[in-house]
């Protein structure tokens, strides 16, 4: 996009998640990407426990990406932020929630994008043995997947990151469990370590160079995204509205034109199984 085009853009990480998300954003936005040097994102919080995390996701990666921007001298920048834990709906698993923001100083831009995943390997366990350790491990995706383990018996807990062989886990294992203590066990979700959470990264920056790229149809200002979605979509037996996505409703943040476009799931029917009425 001429907007954008030949201007440098800084990713605010130090896990590699410019990986995956700057050759999608160098490809379609044609900026150049960069890493700030030594730029600690853990100062925001760390999965492992260490740090914790002080203001919501949102807040942290807006903070995060701002910070990258004023050490760089940089007018353009791009953060992400994870959570795991429970699906807010899907109650029996587990998901990844990846917010990607993206900020232009230069042209007074705020752009965020949310990817709820249930592909996720996140996992942790108190174990009181090795073989107990290797049963779990082996669910998780290890070593591809790393692990983190924890003796949380002294008071500063002692921690191994990062951990993807299966000597360094034996090794670590018996350090931390001396004297009969458990260990707890860990799914190491930092970006490098987790190849799962890196595909959901991708995705995401996938959804955020596509929001970027849609313009405003009266002032052109790109990010012109979802703010709501209706439901309503008819029963294709009885026609009443059902609880199903029926339009999205767009909106520009710099003019704030709407715009609603109908049946965006390319669906102008739904599936009487999901009728209140036809399956009550």
């Amino acid at each position: 996009m001429d907007i954008f085009k030949g201007r440098r853009l800084v990713i605010a990480t130090k896990h590699y998640k410019e990986i995956v998300i700057a050759p999608a954003v160098e490809k379609y936005l044609g900026v150049e990407c960069f890493v700030p040097s030594d730029f600690d994102t853990d100062a925001f919080g760390t999965f492992s426990g260490e740090i914790e995390r002080k203001e919501d996701a949102l807040t942290t990666v807006r903070k995060k990406c701002l910070l990258a921007m004023e050490i760089t001298n940089c007018d353009l920048g791009i953060a992400s932020e994870g959570s795991f834990g429970p699906h807010p709906s899907v109650f029996i698993a587990h998901a990844d929630d990846e917010i990607l923001i993206f900020i232009d100083k230069k042209n007074n831009l705020e752009i965020i994008v949310r990817e709820l995943s249930l592909d996720t390997n996140f996992n942790a366990a108190t174990v009181s043995s090795f073989q107990n350790l290797v049963d779990l491990v082996k669910t998780v995706g290890f070593p591809e997947h790393g692990i983190i383990l924890k003796n949380t018996k002294e008071e500063v807990p002692n921690v191994v990151k990062g951990i993807q062989s299966w000597e360094l886990l034996e090794e670590s294992y018996h350090k931390l469990s001396d004297n009969n203590s458990q260990v707890v066990a860990e799914t190491d979700m930092r970006a490098m370590y987790n190849p799962t959470r890196m595909k959901v990264i991708q995705k995401a920056t996938q959804k955020l160079v596509n929001k970027i790229k849609s313009i405003c149809p009266q002032c052109t200002t790109p990010g012109f995204g979802v703010v709501k979605i209706k439901s309503g979509l008819p029963c294709e037996w009885c026609g009443s509205p059902t609880n199903s996505t029926k339009s999205h409703i767009y909106q520009c943040q710099k003019c704030n034109f709407e715009q609603e476009k109908m049946f965006p799931n390319d669906k102008k029917k739904e599936d009487p199984m999901y009728c209140d009425r036809c399956n009550p």
